[in-house]
């Protein structure tokens, strides 16, 4: 009867023992895993952020690896020729694959108007905020740029119009010199060259065409600016 009753009591304390719960430990065992967790998750999200940083640095480096490549291929073409400037010889010179300079532009457009903003970047010209006082230097460092360009070949005229515009230049040329005995030859001979530029039927197809303006307008503004040249002569103000 003792065994058995001893046999009942250790039951007892065990059903007892299993309805209070795990040890009084346990939870707190928990509570030091879900912290090392939470530790342990956090250089994860700094990794990814840093991955996603360098990701960024790397896309850029890559694009602007294809922009300098681009800018590179024209250096060797005259200004206006941009016929080097293709994905493929970018690609090429950047030494990446088509595909890539494809994930940064959309086509060849984007991919040259990328180019010509570097150029204006490396000219130091900022046309959104151009001001009158700015025009004269934009444009000496326009021509610096230019000049470093091999010449376009022109297109070769009728010998008559070759004679004409031989014996136009003369004239010119002859008109400053009666005015400017005392100046340099180099600047009679820019005097005269601006005025040759300004009467040039290419001067009145850029103003009739790009500017849209009408024979009236362009006659007007063009004998404007002749008179300018005509008064800074006639008072000694040379370009020099």
């Amino acid at each position: 009867m003792g065994n058995v009753a001893g046999s009942h009591t250790l039951r007892r304390a065990r059903r007892a023992s299993s309805a209070d719960g795990p040890p009084p430990d346990l939870p707190r065992s928990r509570g030091r895993s879900r912290g090392r967790n939470l530790e342990s998750s956090a250089p994860v999200g700094k990794r990814r952020r840093y991955d996603r940083t360098l990701r960024r640095q790397r896309a850029a480096e890559t694009r602007e690896r294809i922009v300098a490549a681009g800018f590179e291929l024209l250096r060797g073409s005259p200004v206006r020729d941009w016929r080097a400037l293709t994905i493929r010889a970018v690609a090429e010179c950047a030494g990446v694959n088509q595909r890539t300079v494809y994930r940064h532009f959309a086509n060849e457009r984007g991919l040259r108007d990328a180019v010509m903003h570097r150029i204006e970047q490396d000219v130091g010209v900022d046309l959104a905020g151009l001001r009158l006082e700015d025009v004269a230097g934009v444009t000496a460092r326009i021509f610096t740029h230019v000049s470093g360009h091999p010449l376009e070949p022109r297109r070769q005229l009728d010998p008559t119009l070759n004679a004409a515009g031989h014996r136009q230049r003369t004239a010119l040329l002859s008109a400053v010199a009666a005015r400017t005995a005392r100046w340099p030859e180099t600047d009679r001979r820019v005097a005269a060259a601006m005025l040759d530029v300004l009467w040039s039927v290419a001067s009145y197809e850029r103003l009739v065409v790009d500017w849209q303006l009408d024979r009236r307008q362009v006659i007007r503004g063009i004998t404007w600016v002749i008179g300018l040249v005509e008064e800074a002569v006639r008072k000694g103000r040379g370009p020099s």
